[in-house]
């Protein structure tokens, strides 16, 4: 090699050691990468970060928002690829990588110091540590979604238990209307009523114990079963042979008077109809109206690598994220709600949610405290066909019992 070209290649490979690791660029930003895993939210968080990145003129962040995001994720977690900032849902993922100790330990950290203290300790219940390593933002619903003209052309008034909800159903059927349109030729969608039944019936703790090999499905998830089932009385027909985009359009239309659902869908049912008259309510598992309780989990959670080289920029981001007016901006975009105290959703549709949120009687989802591995939402909508209640108990013990061996 000529003396030229060897100088040459030097300088190149010092320069590319040197910015091995490194994410801040010849123009002296340092440049943050923030990795989250909702398709329908780049848009909302591609706005904050225009804004952030024209306020802070020394950070650049880009967003990363790829199909199959958590997959994608895991990948780059086992090639020690960590992007600096991540939003996640507080779910099974997680739980797995938060215990894989690769994100920053935030427990003492000011970021939290307006969160609402119900969704920290649902992050704590889920991985089972004392330590918090995310910032809780937006927090979801899962609920009833009902047509307010139906519903006043048939004198009904909103539900509050287990009884109430079903005799109004009936009227509703008696009426020649769809009771509630049920999608579950999606499997996740049957798991809908599965994640407001079993938190209010058997309660969270269940899950807590389950991991400690305490109790079993078999033991306390008989009142669950039977009143998935009884909720099929009341489908159309043709309840595993519609999608979620078909139940969307439906109800927009006024096809059926109740929708078990969350509050994701509530954008695009205005995609179909924008003068939809939705109203949404909690779920009455049982007939205690005081003891039933608002599913509310933690939709988009924001963590930090621990490996990052730029901690003190990527706490501004999340920083920027959680100021009243940007997370008010995030929430009125996605019909979310906020994790940060005196943040509110205005929207009219979940005004009756409000109270329960206000009032923090809210239980986490179900399935946040499952393993994706069980494949539970295969299981369910296996069961809400073969309607065989012991089988499916024992489905649910032994998918799990296979999870817990693997570990």
């Amino acid at each position: 090699m000529k003396k030229g070209r060897l100088l040459l290649a030097c300088v190149l490979l010092v320069s590319m050691l040197s910015g091995c690791g490194s994410s801040k660029e010849a123009d002296g930003k340092v440049k943050l990468e923030f990795f989250q895993n909702k398709p329908e939210a780049k848009g909302s968080f591609d706005n904050l970060i225009a804004k952030f990145n024209q306020t802070h003129p020394g950070i650049q962040v880009s967003q990363i928002n790829p199909p199959d995001a958590e997959t994608v994720l895991k990948t780059r977690v086992v090639k020690n690829d960590i992007p600096d900032v991540i939003a996640l849902g507080a779910t099974d993922t997680y739980s797995i990588l938060a215990q894989s100790d690769i994100f920053t330990d935030l427990t003492q950290s000011k970021l939290l110091e307006n969160i609402e203290p119900n969704y920290i300790k649902m992050l704590k219940d889920i991985t089972g540590m004392d330590k918090v390593t995310a910032v809780p933002y937006a927090t979801n619903a899962n609920g009833i979604m009902y047509n307010k003209t139906i519903f006043k052309e048939m004198g009904l008034t909103v539900p509050r238990t287990w009884d109430e909800l079903i005799a109004t159903a009936q009227k509703v059927k008696d009426n020649g209307k769809i009771p509630f349109y049920f999608t579950y030729k999606d499997d996740w969608q049957t798991n809908l009523p599965f994640n407001a039944l079993a938190p209010n019936l058997v309660g969270i703790d269940f899950f807590k114990q389950l991991r400690e090999g305490k109790v079993t499905f078999k033991e306390k998830f008989r009142e669950v079963a039977e009143k998935q089932l009884k909720l099929l009385d009341y489908g159309h027909g043709d309840n595993f042979g519609k999608n979620y985009a078909d139940g969307n359009r439906a109800f927009a239309k006024g096809e059926a008077a109740m929708y078990i659902q969350g509050s994701w869908a509530i954008p695009e049912i205005r995609k179909a109809n924008p003068k939809a008259d939705i109203g949404f309510f909690p779920f009455p598992a049982g007939n205690d109206p005081e003891q039933n309780k608002l599913i509310s989990g933690v939709d988009t959670l924001l963590t930090i690598s621990e490996d990052t080289k730029h901690k003190e920029e990527a706490e501004e981001f999340l920083s920027f994220l959680l100021e009243p007016e940007n997370i008010g901006q995030y929430i009125k975009e996605q019909t979310a709600f906020a994790a940060v105290k005196g943040v509110n959703q205005e929207d009219p549709a979940v005004a009756g949610l409000l109270p329960y949120l206000k009032e923090g009687k809210v239980l986490d989802f179900a399935d946040h405290y499952l393993p994706a591995a069980m494949q539970l939402n295969s299981i369910v909508q296996a069961f809400l066909q073969n309607r065989n209640i012991d089988g499916y108990l024992q489905t649910l013990d032994r998918e799990w019992d296979k999870v817990q061996s693997r570990k």
